[in-house]
């Protein structure tokens, strides 16, 4: 089967498609599901984005999708970033369906995807927010504060029983590398110094409660492979997936048996860059891979 994961949609539903057709002529098979790590941005109209959107310059195609105009291909699913159409993702905590075949899966839990059991905490970590009781998403500042997780939103998911993979919007502290530092200096204006702080502690605490084998995140735009090795001899391999602006680094494909991932690849050629039983590491990020050669960062 395979399961394909995109990086921070920002409105491109478009192009995202677009990939995701691509990717199956490659691979010479269909798409059984599409994860997405947050800051998607499923605006109703286009007059709620450039109203309500962070990002006022990024597409608003989402409205589409809404009013039935088009219909996504393949099942969508995402968890909520810091930066979405918080007034409807707040009425429906545990998720619902947005539209036909695109699911937001809630603030935190799980739930079975084609076989495979999906764990999932939506949002960023603020330390002035996180003890503090939620509040509507009615205007800007609400909005904001929409986009942060809880401590109730960490215990629920801490309390999930045998994921095969976690879907984080942020990512976990600690899983910085070299490699990635050099793709993001620059680009994001994040000092070298600072790069190892990157992430938020509860996210790494979520992951090292539970020891998935699989964790996709975003929420960074910087595309990065890393595996967390536990005392029980079990790995839990990290990707973190850069923005809807380029395959290379903003998809990640997946081939799977059962609940067990087999092979993966990034962008839409269909190559792949990790097999089970390789190490997962910067020599298989995209991030890496431009440096190699492939192109500038």
């Amino acid at each position: 089967m395979l399961v394909a994961a995109v990086g921070d949609v920002h409105g491109r539903f478009f192009r995202v498609e677009e990939w995701i057709d691509a990717l199956e002529q490659s691979r010479g098979e269909r798409v059984a599901a599409v994860l997405c790590v947050g800051d998607v941005e499923t605006f109703a109209t286009p007059d709620d984005h450039r109203r309500k959107a962070t990002k006022r310059s990024m597409p608003a195609e989402f409205a589409a999708y809404a009013t039935g105009e088009r219909e996504m291909s393949r099942p969508f699913y995402f968890v909520g970033g810091n930066n979405e159409s918080f007034e409807e993702l707040d009425l429906m905590p545990d998720g619902g369906e947005l539209a036909p075949k695109v699911t937001y899966l809630g603030r935190a839990g799980s739930q079975v995807i084609e076989g495979v059991r999906v764990g999932y905490l939506s949002g960023i970590y603020a330390p002035t927010r996180y003890l503090r009781p939620r509040v509507p998403a009615c205007n800007a500042e609400t909005n904001k504060q929409a986009g942060y997780f809880r401590k109730d939103d960490v215990d629920v998911a801490c309390a999930i029983a045998g994921a095969d993979l976690l879907l984080l919007h942020e990512w976990p502290r600690g899983i910085a590398g070299t490699e990635s530092a050099v793709a993001v200096v620059g680009a994001r204006g994040i000092r070298r110094a600072h790069w190892p702080q990157v992430g938020n502690p509860y996210a790494a605490l979520l992951v090292t409660r539970l020891r998935p084998p699989w964790v996709l995140c975003g929420h960074i735009h910087v595309p990065h492979a890393a595996t967390l090795y536990w005392d029980n001899g079990a790995t839990t391999r990290v990707a973190c997936l850069d923005q809807a602006t380029r395959s290379d680094g903003g998809l990640l494909w997946m081939n799977v048996d059962g609940p067990t991932v087999r092979e993966v690849g990034w962008g839409t050629s269909g190559e792949v860059a990790w097999r089970e039983g390789d190490p997962w590491d910067e020599r298989q990020s995209a991030a890496r891979i431009r440096i190699a050669g492939r192109g500038e960062y």
